[in-house]
């Protein structure tokens, strides 16, 4: 039997109210409605932008391995409690191996640490400062 998860989305991905959350590379307008409801310091990033200093969760939409180069730029903005989201298809149209994540997220000193479904045809892992690494 299949379990069925009922938490809600922004509750998966750890973002509270008022949250600092910046966006790259992700379009789902279902996603930014619920985000609006939650938050309104909301930063839209181009393909070179870094979030704004103390970002608490990064959304970053990724389409192949070489994308994930950019997971360390964005790295040195989040807090130290803070996560990087990346969103990518799931499924028979996935470009991306959850390994592959992984993988650049050691590169980068990241660590990956759970896993959620975005979409019907999204899912997102989390990747975090590991704990040795956090200062304060």
């Amino acid at each position: 039997m299949e379990r069925v998860y009922t938490t809600p989305l922004l509750d998966k991905l750890g973002i509270r109210p008022g949250a600092r959350v910046a966006i790259a590379d992700v379009d789902d307008a279902e996603f930014r409605a619920l985000l609006a409801e939650r938050t309104t310091d909301v930063t839209d990033l181009g393909p070179a932008d870094l979030p704004p200093p103390e970002t608490d969760v990064v959304l970053f939409g990724a389409e192949s391995i070489a994308a994930l180069g950019r997971l360390a730029d964005l790295q040195r903005t989040i807090r130290q409690g803070g996560a990087i989201w990346v969103v990518s298809r799931k499924g028979k149209a996935a470009t991306l191996r959850d390994v592959d994540v992984i993988d650049a997220a050691i590169s980068v000193g990241l660590v990956d640490n759970k896993v959620a479904s975005f979409s019907s045809t999204l899912t997102a892992q989390r990747l975090v400062i590991p704990l040795a690494r956090r200062t304060g």
